[in-house]
């Protein structure tokens, strides 16, 4: 296990009361089972607290607090720095280093987000995700057939990372073999969680490059992709140029290849552990899209940054302008002043309405995709495989940064 980030000085304006000592990454209770120890977190800290781990930051776990910070923009900015340093560091690169892409539109504020989040809705819109119906079931059923004579499978190298992933780099127009390479190059790019700006920068760019081949090959020879569709988009009347696709496509890589994956492991390790709820979705396989929802805010596994605008209150804290915030989604959909048991899993529970994707100008571009491919796999892995459970000689494990993450999950059924 690898040991806690160093702890820095608590600055002078935070008060006692405001510290609470957690490791976003590397957390040992967080790593062992993840949402219980979000549980004690939102029992044991306050709402909004500051850590001096991972570089000392704030972290919101409450849900009104998280939803405030979510829809205010101005005050807590999803941009790594203000635009005018942006600008002024870019102007300082020596005049051949390469271009540093930026992750369009994610870390963009309004007015400008709005205007670069646009071409991309259509792309992502709920009619669009389920035109691909077939496509992912026919995907989920040969991920299933590969593993079913087994008896036994870890479901996230097996079916969670091969499914959603390749439903994504067919919708892009990357090859599907380029699998294996994509998939470790952004695990990768989600390990930089230090706020190193150049190694950052870098990966960035190790990003683009791996695509720029195909994102070259589209401006030719459109087809039905993403990158051909962003090709053929004019912003604000001028047309696209390879630096924002590069820009685009960094954003889209990361986004698309490791949220769905840990979506749908939280999903089966849950029906794993409760045989009942098995029997009562295979019985009734309507209720899966509210039983997709309910483990959903069960099991919410983002945590976006922000940074600190201007001087504000949250909480009850005074934050001053250049720090950091993560917004502790997971505590959100477990805070007890919003849901009530919020531990329970409960199908026929009245508010569901979790933010498992966001709130806000940010919310996930992709959530009505990702929706079909949750509510596909349950229907799948509970029509083809007899009751599964977990091996009970391997736990699953963790990893934990940005996202809560899973290395690996073994199941069993035979």
């Amino acid at each position: 296990m690898e040991p806690l980030t160093e702890a820095v000085a608590v600055p002078d304006h935070i008060p006692p009361q405001a510290v609470y000592d957690f490791d976003m990454r590397h957390d040992p209770a967080l790593l062992a089972n993840p949402h219980e120890r979000v549980r004690e977190l939102l029992r044991d800290a306050p709402p909004v607290f500051w850590t001096p781990r991972n570089g000392g930051r704030w972290i919101a776990i409450g849900h009104a607090e998280i939803f405030q910070a979510s829809r205010d923009p101005e005050t807590f900015s999803s941009g790594l720095m203000p635009r005018e340093q942006m600008q002024a560091m870019l102007a300082m690169m020596p005049k051949d280093a390469p271009r540093i892409p930026q992750a369009t539109p994610i870390t963009m504020d309004p007015p400008e987000h709005s205007k670069f989040r646009g071409p991309l809705q259509k792309t992502f819109s709920p009619k669009a995700a389920l035109a691909r119906i077939d496509e992912i079931r026919a995907l989920a059923d040969e991920l299933i057939d590969k593993v079913i004579d087994q008896g036994h499978c870890d479901f996230i190298p097996a079916i969670a990372e091969p499914l959603p992933v390749t439903v994504f780099l067919k919708m892009m127009g990357l090859p599907p073999e380029r699998l294996p390479e994509f998939r470790e190059l952004v695990h990768e790019f989600l390990e930089n969680t230090t706020g190193d700006l150049m190694k950052g920068a870098a990966l960035s760019r190790k990003v683009a490059d791996a695509m720029l081949d195909d994102i070259l090959a589209r401006k030719d020879d459109p087809r039905d992709d993403i990158i051909s569709l962003l090709w053929a988009t004019e912003i604000d009347g001028e047309p696209m140029t390879l630096e924002l696709m590069e820009d685009y496509a960094v954003l889209l890589f990361v986004a698309g290849l490791d949220t769905v994956i840990n979506g749908m492991g939280f999903g089966i390790r849950h029906l794993a552990q409760h045989p009942e709820l098995q029997e009562q979705l295979r019985a009734n396989p309507d209720l899966i899209v509210e039983a997709a929802e309910e483990l959903l805010r069960r099991y919410t596994f983002t945590i976006p940054m922000r940074r600190v605008a201007q001087d504000t209150e949250l909480g009850g804290f005074t934050l001053k302008q250049g720090e950091w915030l993560a917004l502790y989604l997971p505590g959100a959909d477990l805070d007890p002043r919003e849901f009530q048991s919020p531990e329970r899993f409960d199908l026929a529970r009245e508010n569901k309405v979790h933010i498992a994707f966001g709130a806000g100008v940010h919310r996930c571009l992709g959530a009505h995709l990702a929706r079909v491919e949750l509510q596909v796999l349950y229907h799948q892995m509970l029509k083809r495989l007899p009751m599964f459970r977990l091996d009970p000689d391997q736990p699953a494990s963790f990893h934990s940064g940005n996202i809560i993450a899973f290395d690996s999950l073994p199941i069993r059924w035979d």
